[in-house]
C-alpha cells in the first residue's frame, strides 16, 4: 500500500485573513472560525488498514471533479494538505488527517472520471462502502457538489444513505463563485428540497472562501460531538 506523500505547508495569507474575523462588538471570533489545522496521518486501501476508530471522524465525499481536495485545503488553511490534480479522480485511497484540536478528517476516493481499471475502481468502491457502513466513529459526512451541476446520481445516493441512517450531512455547493446570484439561490433551493432533517447545505467556494467560515464551524462542531450511533 502506497501512502500519500506529505510536505509541510503554512497557512497562506488569504486563509489567515479569512479565519481571523471581527464581530460587531469588536471582539475577535478567530477561535470559532479559525482553520482546522491538520496533519496527514495515513492512507488505507481497505477497512482493516484504517486507524483505530477511537476519535470522531468527518468524512468528505464527492464526484471527482467537484473540488473535494481543494475544499479540504481551504477548510484546513493549507494549500496542499490534500493533493490537487488537474486530472480528476487521483484520490485512490482513503486518506486520514489528524486535526490538531482532536478528531480526524477523512478524504474518500472521488467517484467518476478516475483513469484506472474497472477492477481497481470497484476495489475503491468496496473500501468506501466498508468505511461508511462499518466505521463506528463516523460523526458526519461532508458531500461536496459542483454548484453548477448538483444532485447527480452519486449525490442522491449519498443523501439517501445519510437519511436512512440519520447520519449528519453537510452539503457544500462548491464553485458557487462561478454562478450569478440568482443561479446560486436556485441551486441552493433545489438541493435543500432533497435533504433530510439531519442535513445542512451551504454555498461554498474553495477558491474565494465563500462559506468557508460557516463550513469550518460546522465541521468543528461535529468533531467535538460523539459519533452517531447506528
Amino acid at each position: 500500500m502506497q501512502q500519500m506523500r506529505h510536505t509541510p505547508h503554512t497557512l497562506d495569507a488569504g486563509a489567515r485573513g479569512l479565519y481571523s474575523t471581527v464581530s460587531a462588538d469588536g471582539l475577535h471570533t478567530a477561535t470559532a472560525s479559525r482553520a482546522l489545522a491538520s496533519e496527514f496521518l495515513t492512507s488505507a486501501d481497505r477497512l482493516d488498514g484504517c486507524p483505530r476508530d477511537d476519535v470522531p471522524e468527518v468524512a468528505f465525499a464527492g464526484r471527482s471533479n467537484a473540488g473535494k481536495s481543494s475544499t479540504l485545503n481551504r477548510l484546513t488553511g493549507r494549500r496542499q494538505l490534500a493533493r490537487v490534480s488537474k486530472t480528476p479522480g487521483r484520490t485512490q485511497l482513503i486518506n486520514f488527517f489528524s486535526v490538531n484540536e482532536g478528531g480526524r478528517l477523512v478524504d474518500l476516493p472521488g467517484y467518476g472520471y478516475a483513469r484506472a481499471a474497472k477492477a481497481r475502481q470497484q476495489a475503491w468502491g468496496s473500501a468506501v462502502d466498508d468505511y461508511l457502513n462499518r466505521r463506528e466513529n463516523l460523526a458526519c459526512l461532508v458531500l461536496v457538489m459542483d454548484a453548477r451541476h448538483p444532485l447527480k446520481p452519486f449525490d442522491r445516493d449519498m443523501i439517501r444513505w445519510c437519511t436512512d441512517r440519520a447520519m449528519p450531512l453537510l452539503v457544500l455547493l462548491n464553485k458557487a463563485d462561478k454562478l450569478k446570484r440568482n443561479e446560486r439561490a436556485k441551486a441552493l433551493g433545489s438541493v435543500e428540497a432533497d435533504l433530510g432533517p439531519s442535513a445542512q447545505v451551504l454555498l461554498f467556494s474553495a477558491v474565494t472562501g465563500m462559506g468557508a467560515v460557516e463550513a469550518t464551524a460546522a465541521v468543528r462542531e461535529h468533531l467535538q460531538r460523539p459519533p452517531a450511533q447506528p
